[in-house]
């Protein structure tokens, strides 16, 4: 049975502001395995060479013909990922599970929980396609050609550009991977996330309390790393085509996933395994340990309410 949300509840619009503050904190720290993870599933093999052997030796070539400052090419691009896709995403879930929550102050049930995942994933990753259109595009160029380089000077020039030549719809190019993606991230992560931490707080496993919440992260991270990354490097290799000769590189997302399992086999699918658990686990981890400590505060300094320990 659903509760009321009570007096000492976070108005909704400050579980906006901490879900996209905590998106963007946590991504200032894991923008480099971003990228990383970015270029690792975009690498292809050429002469009989991969163009990059491993997360470090990307790493190394990154820095040899970018210098520090392409790991963090995409950086702003990031940002407004975070400040609209996160903030939409944690601020409905947030909302919904507070409605949803049993009045004994549990969770709701695991089905529930995961649709309410679904659904604010689903939504936010619809707001925030074009600054993922703009991310992956300012992750990948350094690794085109010079004379093929789009050579965008940052997420807004990108978001500009973008429009004018390939008009607005450019901007939700690969839109339904996307949401896809998200949905199945979201589905995986907040409910495991708050079933993870009321599994070890009914058995005495663990308390309420900092470790507890990087111990749930952690197996939501992995989790979600497994059912999501398929899904990923569809919407990466999708949201990166190029246009030959007047035609688009891909008919749509179906033909991106032929390829990739008729060309390069089904264990392609998790290619960029490492980058991909080494950006989505401190992510992960950092953007729920923000989103706690920010509403601790919230309930402390302004609320008044010493007593609360915890919202998700």
């Amino acid at each position: 049975m659903a509760s009321k949300p009570s007096s000492n509840s976070i108005p909704n619009s400050a579980k906006f502001l901490i879900g996209g503050l905590a998106g963007m904190s946590a991504t200032m720290i894991v923008n480099p395995f971003d990228l990383v993870k970015n270029r690792m599933q975009m690498s292809g093999i050429e002469g009989g060479v991969r163009e990059y052997r491993t997360s470090f030796h990307a790493i190394r070539v990154i820095l040899h013909n970018e210098g520090v400052r392409g790991l963090y090419a995409s950086l702003s691009a990031g940002l407004l990922r975070q400040a609209t896709y996160t903030t939409t995403r944690l601020g409905i879930y947030q909302n919904l599970l507070e409605r949803f929550r049993e009045t004994n102050g549990h969770p709701p049930r695991f089905v529930i929980n995961l649709l309410l995942g679904v659904f604010s994933g689903g939504i936010g990753a619809f707001v925030g396609t074009p600054s993922e259109v703009a991310l992956v595009r300012l992750s990948l160029d350094g690794r085109l050609p010079v004379n093929e380089r789009r050579n965008y000077k940052n997420v807004f020039d990108a978001l500009v550009r973008i429009t004018r030549e390939e008009g607005p719809l450019g901007l939700w190019r690969g839109a339904f991977p996307t949401v896809a993606r998200a949905m199945v991230v979201n589905a995986a992560q907040m409910p495991t996330y708050s079933q993870t931490k009321q599994m070890f707080i009914s058995s005495e496993i663990m308390q309420q309390g900092l470790p507890l919440h990087i111990v749930a992260s952690l197996v939501a991270a992995l989790v979600t790393t497994t059912v999501s990354l398929p899904v990923d490097i569809i919407k990466t290799r999708y949201q990166n085509m190029k246009i030959i000769e007047g035609k688009p590189e891909y008919s749509g997302v179906m033909d991106v996933y032929q390829r990739i399992l008729n060309q390069e086999g089904i264990h392609s699918f998790w290619k960029g395994f490492t980058p991909y658990f080494s950006r989505l686990g401190p992510h992960t981890i950092l953007t729920f340990i923000f989103v706690e400590q920010f509403n601790i505060q919230y309930q402390k300094y302004i609320l008044k309410n010493h007593s609360y320990s915890s919202t998700l």
